[in-house]
């Protein structure tokens, strides 16, 4: 099975789709115990690619560069964090589930077991073949860049300073401490008072998860503030994804708790006393006060990437690519994938991980002068917790149109459309930690 195929390799019985094929030679390393897969060996392909961000996206590559590229393929990983903190499954933080240390992922297998060197140090200026990092250093002499550095948040209407989503309105959308914070402000927020949630227009991370977040901190306020609900702002004009599912949830799973509110353009937004103002079509300046505030701001490609030229889509806010190969088509010989890269599918960890292996594929395949594979395929697969005990999931498989030059879902797909899950279910629930376990090992171990 070769590695395109790899990617359209789909799961049975829980509608979900595989992440990869395991090979039949992975070998057990009396050094670092039962290994997934084998150490790479040399494939006669050689060159040196650096890697920056090490995420869903960024990890995956540098693990499969090595993979499949084997020891003549050099890789240099290039990310500011010693470990990386899931944003899936973030949301089971909030009601005491999970805790961040149990998010943690660290790139010890990475750089052990398949070689690739790490450099903890944050990127300050891409330039022309080259990375200046913020100790001065530079990393050149490479034949190729993959950039994967997720996403950046914008102020909200009103406020100052990022240092309010720090300290005051935590909008926990990249896991880590805004994620204890506003758990900590959920355990302390007085019983009766609300919590205002509000959803940026797409694109944006993750598109069920603002929806998922409301549902998750609902289910919690009914047992530990009953007298609490959760208020949902929209920029958008209905949900975006698995619309019948989190309606049901709205108003039949959550009835009374969460209040759905689409269509709100938010134009203030008060750190100090948690009062947002709003208009929602004809009605304008409406103002909620919360007892928590959970802005999720409007989200764009790093100020780095802008600072390159890199940043090239229509409006400007992420990098446009050329999907079969993730190649910018605004630089030639960087790749850009993940959350910051412009393309039709989902900004999402399991389509991030996606995307890097047919990143690697075709950064393997120039480095031996040849193209990209015309016709690559990837999948997305995510699981919603609804309670603290069942989930509802959303899958799709897309495919290259050379028409149109973008990934999409075929028409004899369900129509060109993703399918999910009727209801929300136990079973569904422990599928989704399967699902979780075995895209982090695939990415990280």
């Amino acid at each position: 099975m070769n590695r395109r195929k790899f990617l359209g390799v789909t799961g049975s019985g829980l509608g979900l789709l595989a992440l990869t094929s395991i090979p039949a030679f992975a070998a057990r390393n009396t050094n670092t115990g039962s290994v997934l897969f084998p150490v790479p060996t040399n494939t006669g392909i050689n060159g040196h690619i650096v890697v920056l961000g090490g995420g869903m996206a960024g990890a995956t590559v540098a693990k499969y560069l090595r993979l499949w590229g084997g020891t003549g393929v050099q890789v240099t990983l290039v990310e500011r964090s010693a470990t990386y903190n899931s944003n899936i499954l973030s949301n089971t933080v909030l009601n005491g589930q999970r805790t961040m240390a149990n998010l943690a992922y660290a790139y010890n297998t990475l750089v052990n077991h398949y070689g690739v060197k790490l450099v903890t140090q944050e990127v300050t200026e891409i330039g022309t073949n080259f990375i200046l990092l913020a100790d001065g250093t530079t990393i050149d002499n490479y034949h190729r860049l993959v950039i994967a550095p997720g996403v950046e948040f914008d102020l909200m209407p009103g406020m100052s300073s990022l240092n309010e989503y720090d300290t005051l309105i935590p909008h926990a959308w990249r896991a880590g401490p805004q994620t204890t914070l506003l758990r900590n402000q959920l355990v302390n927020m007085t019983n009766g008072t609300d919590v205002v949630i509000t959803i940026p227009k797409a694109p944006y991370r993750c598109p069920p998860g603002p929806y998922e977040r409301a549902c998750v901190i609902a289910d919690w306020l009914k047992t530990n503030k009953p007298n609490s609900q959760v208020i949902v702002l929209d920029a958008n004009a209905d949900i975006l994804v698995e619309k019948d599912n989190f309606n049901y949830a709205f108003t039949v799973t959550h009835a009374g708790v969460i209040d759905y509110r689409p269509g709100c353009t938010i134009t203030d937004v008060d750190s100090t006393n948690r009062v947002v103002t709003y208009d929602q079509g004809l009605s304008l300046n409406n103002t909620v006060e919360a007892g928590v505030l959970n802005p999720i701001p409007p989200q764009r490609a790093p100020q780095l990437l802008k600072d390159a030229g890199l940043l090239n889509s229509p409006d400007g806010r992420f990098a446009s690519v050329d999907v079969l190969s993730y190649e910018s088509t605004a630089l030639p010989n960087i790749h850009i994938i993940g959350d910051a890269s412009s393309t039709t599918m989902p900004k999402a960890g399991h389509i991030g991980n996606q995307q890097a292996k047919t990143c690697v594929d075709a950064i393997l395949r120039l480095l031996q002068g040849q193209l990209p594979d015309q016709s690559p395929v990837t999948n997305s697969a995510c699981f919603t917790p609804i309670t603290a005990s069942t989930a509802t999931w959303l899958a799709a498989v897309y495919q290259y149109d050379p028409g149109t030059k973008k990934m999409v879902i075929p028409a004899q797909h369900n129509s060109g459309t993703a399918i999910s899950a009727t209801t929300a279910s136990t079973r569904n629930y422990q599928d989704m930690l399967t699902w979780f376990n075995t895209l982090m090992r695939d990415t990280f171990a």
